[in-house]
């Protein structure tokens, strides 16, 4: 297994994991995103979001798609949008190896710490995260307004 930056030839595949991520979730009609757009946004002139990758034998298996936010009480964040591997490889490592490089890119471009979402059923994620010493958010509530093209 290699784990290393995104590049821009690898937006096809990390569509096909978004896709993948999307039925697991039982919401595929809510991707409206495309490969076209996450090449703009992730390696445009100004780029919205990074990307570590796991390949295997020169296939991504895996990705931790991750952008930086804000907060006034914290400071400089990363915040984890998905950390997807393919069900055929889940259980070998990869992810937990791609969390890791992602908890060292959020210490490498000096963020005071690292947020994300888990869905409160997804029971095989939250167990993920407990070996790591997260901390779970009561009382929060989730807040989206929805702008269509």
């Amino acid at each position: 297994m290699t784990i290393r930056k995104g590049i821009p030839t690898d937006v096809p595949q990390l569509f096909e994991l978004v896709q993948e991520l999307a039925l697991y979730e039982k919401a595929p009609h809510e991707v409206t995103n495309t490969p076209e757009q996450m090449l703009i946004d992730g390696f445009g002139e100004n780029p919205l979001f990074g990307v570590l990758v796991a390949e295997i034998e020169n296939k991504i298996v895996a990705m931790s798609l991750y952008y930086y936010r804000y907060s006034t009480w914290k400071g400089k964040r990363l915040y984890l949008e998905d950390i997807i591997v393919k069900e055929a490889f889940r259980g070998q490592g990869l992810g937990k190896a791609l969390f890791e490089a992602t908890i060292a890119e959020a210490h490498q471009t000096r963020c005071t710490g690292m947020m994300w979402q888990v869905l409160d059923w997804n029971e095989p994620a939250i167990n993920f995260y407990k070996q790591f010493g997260t901390r779970f958010d009561t009382g929060w509530w989730n807040c989206h307004l929805d702008f269509t093209k």
